[in-house]
């Protein structure tokens, strides 16, 4: 099976290329090969899908079982992939997000058939409107995939790390890190090896074409357990401060960082439990099998093996100490 990857050597994307290769796909990678990630097995197209004479260069004769763009956050860029695709593949996967879906939803319980209705966040709703253009679009052949909090090469923390190691530099040393709300609301994160499983299975899989799918874990943890986590693979307590979501936002947005609304109220705030009963049912060897606990020491283990991994972000130190800073004051004013 002959298969494009538009991106395919990110956080979630990696492991996805290796699981293919490894299944036998004939697997092409089309990407600008600034990333140094090693993937045996799969060919490179070098180049910047978003210059159109870069892209005919490479691209020129070529048809696909299937195209997966990893890397498509506009409605513009998947009008560019309709252009470029249409009667050259037999399968198109987009990669949406479960951000997309319905927030506040109106049950915690979420499934393929919860609207996609998030009034929060720019970045769902513009996934939302790639989904709409993709099904509106007469004889192509979508498949639409929603990841949620995905990890390997990540922190995956609502506030203090995502690429850079600051969160882990600041449990080491004692300092307080903040858990939004009480600590309570219930998440799921999944790891980048068990989402493989579900996708890989998705690939040249017709009964899929036309269907959507979120692919995540069954493992529910509130958001203490995960910073807690978190903090004992870095062989420490976590000293959590519980600051309301909706303080965070305002004290985000006065400092300009308007993209943290849309990170809380429009996403990480809500408890989402997520029903993968349609993703078993078309790919039936899928279970996601890495508990977070075992999974973030690994990706702990992999920011501390390369000193140049382990970034403090002054970015994010700077917005968590503002954030306490704020919250103090309100504290010290009823006392």
């Amino acid at each position: 099976m002959k298969v494009l990857f538009i991106g395919g050597t990110g956080n979630i994307s990696t492991e996805t290329s290796r699981l293919a290769v490894k299944k036998g796909m004939d697997l092409y990678l089309l990407n600008r090969g600034t990333r140094k990630i090693d993937i045996p097995g799969a060919k490179s197209l070098v180049c910047d899908i978003s210059d159109p004479e870069q892209t005919a260069t490479a691209l020129a004769g070529q048809e696909w079982d299937c195209v997966v763009n990893w890397i498509g956050f506009l409605p513009s860029e998947v009008e560019r992939d309709i252009a470029l695709f249409k009667g050259k593949t037999k399968q198109y996967i987009y990669i949406s997000s479960a951000s997309a879906y319905q927030k506040p939803p109106k049950t915690p319980f979420i499934t393929e058939e919860t609207p996609l209705e998030n009034p929060f966040w720019d970045y769902s709703r513009n996934k939302a409107a790639c989904e709409k253009l993709l099904t509106d679009e007469a004889d192509f052949p979508v498949t639409i995939v929603r990841p949620s909090l995905t990890y390997d090469t990540v922190i995956p923390v609502a506030l203090g790390s995502w690429t850079d190691y600051t969160i882990i530099d600041r449990m080491k040393q004692g300092k307080p890190v903040i858990v939004h709300g009480d600590g309570t609301s219930l998440w799921t994160i999944t790891h980048s090896k068990d989402f493989a499983k579900g996708f890989v299975g998705l690939i040249g899989n017709e009964a899929a074409i036309g269907e959507a799918f979120h692919i995540t874990s069954d493992e529910l943890l509130t958001w203490d357990q995960i910073y807690q986590a978190v903090a004992a693979a870095a062989g420490v307590e976590a000293n959590i401060v519980h600051v309301a979501s909706d303080f965070i936002a305002t004290v985000a947005v006065s400092q300009g960082h308007d993209w943290l609304v849309g990170n809380f109220l429009g996403d990480k705030s809500v408890s989402a439990i997520f029903d993968n009963s349609k993703i078993k049912k078309f790919v039936p060897e899928f279970e996601a099998t890495i508990p977070f606990a075992e999974g973030i020491k690994e990706t702990v283990k992999w920011f501390e093996a390369e000193p140049e991994r382990m970034v403090i972000s002054d970015f994010n130190n700077g917005l968590i100490d503002s954030i306490l800073a704020a919250y103090q004051v309100g504290l010290d004013a009823i006392k």
